[in-house]
């Protein structure tokens, strides 16, 4: 069995039940760091990755990404969640090319947005086509890495669970093997989505202080990630670091 085969069956595992925390390194070194923490698997964030070249969410390339999630699978040996956009293309064709490329880096699973672009969703429909399209290419790989998929809903101000669950109720047809939907954070719609999937997994997104793991984790989710958080403090502690250091400039 391959190092890939062997994260992948660790991280499909893990998935079964209780619930896990996901924590987002954004380079070779966070994610070794997390590893020696104790973390049972990692998952990558494109803001994260992005902000580490200078560029914005959403700004990063195709290529930039893979060598990003590249650096992540052969820093650690834990399994890796690609945070995979929206599969860098719009057509279903075209996310099946990109998530044969994306298993080649050595991930265990991977997610696909149906955000179309800043403030816009995919028509459901096209949504759920994208999903097919990257379940067949998984399947075909034969590597039975994990596709998880998001609806974000919810990041776009679509703050209606029905609308979510229905989205992640047809991804869940369409051969997704996770559901997640950043941004919701109110415990009975979360407990109202897990409902809804069952038995497949939820992932759910810490956004704020008052989300705590131990009362996710009873509302029935499986999988807790934090995006950009961690990236996002070490770069807070960076900038008060660097300018208290620039006002001992001469």
């Amino acid at each position: 069995m391959s190092d890939q085969s062997k994260r992948i069956a660790h991280f499909r595992a893990l998935h079964e039940q209780g619930c896990f925390i996901l924590p987002n390194p954004w380079d070779a070194g966070s994610a070794k760091r997390l590893q020696a923490l104790g973390f049972k698997a990692l998952a990558s964030s494109s803001s994260a990755a992005a902000w580490t070249l200078g560029l914005k969410d959403h700004q990063i390339t195709i290529e930039q990404i893979l060598d990003h999630l590249h650096r992540l699978c052969t820093a650690t040996d834990l399994p890796v969640n690609a945070d995979f956009e929206s599969g860098f293309a719009e057509t279903p064709e075209g996310v099946a090319v990109n998530v044969q490329r994306a298993l080649g880096t050595g991930i265990a699973g991977l997610s696909i947005e149906d955000q179309a672009g800043p403030g816009h969703l995919y028509p459901l429909d096209m949504a759920v086509a994208r999903i097919r399209a990257a379940r067949a290419e998984i399947d075909a790989s034969g590597t039975g890495a994990l596709l998880v998929a998001r609806t974000e809903a919810y990041l776009n101000e679509i703050k209606d669970v029905a609308f979510a669950i229905e989205r992640l109720t047809a991804f869940a047809e369409a051969g997704a093997d996770c559901l997640f939907a950043p941004g919701m954070t109110d415990a009975a719609e979360i407990a109202e989505t897990v409902k809804a999937v069952a038995p497949k997994p939820v992932n759910v997104l810490i956004m704020n202080s008052d989300m705590r793991v131990a009362d996710l984790a009873a509302l029935g989710v499986r999988r807790v990630s934090v995006g950009g958080a961690l990236a996002a403090a070490a770069w807070r502690g960076f900038d008060a670091a660097a300018a208290a250091l620039a006002e001992q400039l001469v």
